[in-house]
C-alpha cells in the first residue's frame, strides 16, 4: 500500500509538471501570435484576426494630451475608431477580428489580460501614414567606416628582457571602441598604430566605449624584441561587403540589407562612423550546399567617382540612407504600398535580385509568420520554389540580404539569412520593422 501511494504520489506529481509545461507552451504560443507592436494606416481599416483569448482596454499613449482633447479610440459594432469622445479607454477583444481604424498619425496602447483576468501583454498600436516604396534588388557594394578604431582581442608579446609583456589585460576587452588618445581623435587604425610606436613608452590617457558607457582608461605600451612599443591588441576600423539594396524612397533615401553590417570577429553591431554604397558587379556564384552557404561575388571598386549613396545609420534592422539623383534614378521599379504583418500570409510570395543583369522576381514561399520573434530578423520564414533560382544559387546565398520580398503587389520584407543545412530555406524581416528605424 506504501509503494502504491508513492507510485501514485509520483504520477500526481508528473502530471501536474506535464499540464504546467503544457500551459507554459501554450502562454509562450499565444504569446508569439500577439505581436509587441502593430502598425496601422492612417485613414484606413486594418482588421486583426489573431483569434486568441485575450481581452482589455486601448488607450491613448499620451495620458495628458488625452485628458485635454478627450480623444481616444472607441469600438464600433467591432471596430475600434478614433474619434472625438470623453471616453478615456476603450475594451478590446482578441478572441474574434477586430477592425481598427485611426484617422490621423497618433500613438495607442492596449493592455491585454488572458481570459480577461491574467496579466498578458503590453502592446503598442502606432497610426503611420500610408507610404509607396520602390522595391530595388540591385546589388551594392558596402563600406563602413568605425567610431574610433574597434578592440577585436587582446593578447600578449614578448620584450627585450625575453619577459612575456601584456599591457592592454584587464583594461581592454573584444568589442572596445577607442575613440580618443590623450585628447586627440582616433581617426583610423594605422594613424593609432602610429602614435603608440611614438609614446616612447609614455603613459596614455584612452577614451572608451563600451557597452554604450564611455569612460578614459590610462595605459603604458611597451616595447617587444625589436623595441617596437605596443599594447597587445588587435584593432579594426573599417569593414566592406556586398549586399543588396531593398528599397528606395520618394526622397532617395534607402534600406538595404535587412540586419546591421556585424564585426566578424566579435559579432558585434558596429559603431558607424561614416559609410558609403558603391556600384558592384557580380561576376561569380558560389552555389549553395548542404553544411556550406553559397555566395555571390562582387567586384567594387572603392574610387569616389563610383560611390552612389551615403550611409548615415548602422542598425540590427539593416542599414539606411541616401542614394544620389542619377543612381536612384537607374531603379527601374515601380513604387508599391507595403503591407503590414497583418497582411502578410503564408503561401506564395516573390523575391527580387540581381545575379548578375537586371533584378528579376523569383518565387518563393512563406512557410511560417512569427508576428513577435526575439529575433526582429527572423519574422518570416521563406522557402525558395523557383526551378531557375535553385539551379544557379541552391537558394539563398551570401549577397542576398536585403533581397525585397513581395506579395500580392506589396512590399512586405527582405531576405535576411539562409539556413546552412538547407539552402533553400532562409529567413526575412518585415518591411515594418525596417521602417521603423
Amino acid at each position: 500500500m506504501e509503494r502504491r501511494r508513492k507510485y501514485r504520489l509520483i504520477l500526481c506529481l508528473i502530471l501536474i509538471c506535464a499540464l504546467v509545461a503544457l500551459f507554459i507552451c501554450w502562454m509562450l504560443y499565444l504569446w508569439g501570435r500577439v505581436p509587441g507592436m502593430i502598425h496601422i494606416r492612417a485613414g484606413v481599416q486594418q482588421q486583426l484576426d489573431l483569434n486568441v483569448p485575450v481581452s482589455g482596454t486601448l488607450y491613448r499613449s499620451d495620458a495628458d494630451t488625452q485628458e485635454q482633447t478627450g480623444e481616444t479610440a472607441v469600438p464600433v459594432s467591432g471596430r475600434a475608431v478614433v474619434q472625438e469622445e470623453p471616453q478615456r479607454s476603450l475594451s478590446v477583444d482578441l478572441n474574434g477580428p477586430l477592425t481598427l481604424y485611426a484617422q490621423e498619425p497618433d500613438s495607442y496602447t492596449m493592455e491585454l489580460k488572458l481570459f480577461g483576468l491574467i496579466p498578458f501583454k503590453t502592446v503598442q498600436v502606432e497610426v503611420i501614414e500610408d507610404r509607396t516604396l520602390i522595391p530595388a534588388g540591385i546589388p551594392i557594394g558596402i563600406y563602413v567606416k568605425t567610431q574610433g578604431v574597434l578592440v577585436i582581442a587582446t593578447g600578449e608579446f614578448e620584450g627585450p628582457d625575453g619577459h612575456v609583456n601584456a599591457p592592454a589585460a584587464r583594461l581592454l576587452k573584444e568589442g572596445d571602441y577607442i575613440l580618443s588618445s590623450d585628447g586627440e581623435a582616433v581617426t583610423g587604425k594605422a594613424e593609432f598604430m602610429r602614435r603608440i610606436a611614438e609614446s616612447g613608452g609614455k603613459k596614455m590617457l584612452l577614451t572608451i566605449l563600451r557597452d554604450g558607457q564611455q569612460f578614459d582608461i590610462s595605459i603604458t605600451p611597451e616595447p617587444n624584441r625589436d623595441g617596437e612599443y605596443k599594447l597587445g591588441i588587435w584593432i579594426r576600423d573599417n569593414a566592406q561587403g556586398v549586399g543588396t539594396l531593398t528599397w528606395l524612397d520618394e526622397d532617395n533615401s534607402f534600406g538595404a540589407l535587412g540586419h546591421g553590417i556585424n564585426d566578424m570577429d566579435t559579432a558585434e553591431l558596429m559603431n558607424l562612423e561614416s559609410g558609403s554604397l558603391y556600384n558592384t558587379q557580380i561576376v561569380a556564384i558560389r552555389k549553395g550546399e548542404n553544411g556550406a552557404p553559397g555566395e555571390l561575388t562582387g567586384v567594387i571598386d572603392y574610387d569616389e567617382d563610383n560611390r552612389i549613396g551615403t550611409i548615415e545609420a548602422n542598425t540590427e534592422k539593416g542599414i539606411f540612407g541616401t542614394l544620389d539623383e542619377q543612381s536612384a534614378s537607374g531603379v527601374i521599379s515601380s513604387a508599391m504600398p507595403i503591407g503590414l504583418k497583418q497582411e502578410v500570409k503564408e503561401g506564395e510570395a516573390e523575391i527580387l535580385c540581381s545575379l548578375g543583369g537586371e533584378p528579376e522576381l523569383y518565387s518563393i514561399e512563406i512557410t511560417a509568420i512569427h508576428l513577435d520573434h526575439d529575433n526582429v530578423n527572423r519574422g518570416l520564414e521563406i522557402t525558395v520554389t523557383d526551378e531557375r533560382l535553385l539551379a544557379l544559387t541552391g537558394g539563398i546565398v551570401q549577397g542576398m540580404s536585403g533581397a525585397p520580398i513581395l506579395q500580392d503587389g506589396k512590399l512586405i520584407g527582405a531576405v535576411t539569412h539562409v539556413l546552412v543545412n538547407a539552402p533553400n530555406r532562409g529567413y526575412g524581416i518585415f518591411i515594418e520593422n525596417m521602417l521603423e528605424q
